[in-house]
């Protein structure tokens, strides 16, 4: 996949509770804690992701900026500047039926003090908006825990219609798509 718009690092974004900005080395302890919460993991796997892996991480969204245009952001709550999760649009090129290579999938996690706040979804119709109105592609892909009904509730509220169960890396998910909004003509 080529580099689908003329971004390289992600654009500052708003929401009226909410920043969403670029990863930097500055946020590894954020993330990493985020990543070894048991609230936070309860439906991904069963045990932290070790430091050097949330670095990997940080590391892959901006390769994801660099080489495809679109990724992930870092989200803070905007009173505070306290971060409170990470969001955006990814092409892992995913081992899936059906297929996912080639069509970005969004993908979403907030720190457990900040669940059941509607932080997840602002973020996210905030997010697939830029996508919409930056990137060509018409489908957009979300993966869930078949157990996770809170995720699929953010997948729900944003347009993703449920599109069957697969196995992911042997784990069930629950997989959803959305169809890229239409923009207005310039």
């Amino acid at each position: 996949m080529s580099r689908l718009s003329a971004f390289t690092v992600p654009p500052i974004l708003e929401t009226p509770r909410l920043i969403l900005r670029a990863h930097g080395p500055g946020d590894l302890e954020s993330c990493t804690a985020m990543w070894s919460e048991p609230a936070v993991l309860r439906y991904i796997r069963k045990s932290p992701y070790p430091r050097e892996e949330v670095w990997t991480r940080i590391l892959r969204y901006g390769g994801h900026w660099q080489w495809l245009g679109f990724g992930f952001w870092a989200i803070l709550e905007k009173v505070t500047g306290q971060f409170i999760g990470e969001l955006g649009i990814q092409n892992f090129e995913r081992d899936i039926e059906p297929e996912f290579s080639g069509t970005p999938e969004l993908g979403y996690c907030i720190t457990s003090v900040n669940h059941g706040k509607g932080y997840a979804t602002e973020a996210a119709r905030t997010v697939l908006s830029w996508f919409d109105g930056h990137i060509d592609i018409p489908y957009t892909n979300c993966m869930t825990s078949p157990d996770n009904i809170h995720s699929q509730r953010v997948a729900l509220k944003c347009g993703y219609e449920y599109v069957r169960q697969s196995i992911h890396q042997g784990s069930p998910v629950a997989m959803f798509r959305r169809r890229r909004a239409a923009q207005p003509p310039a």
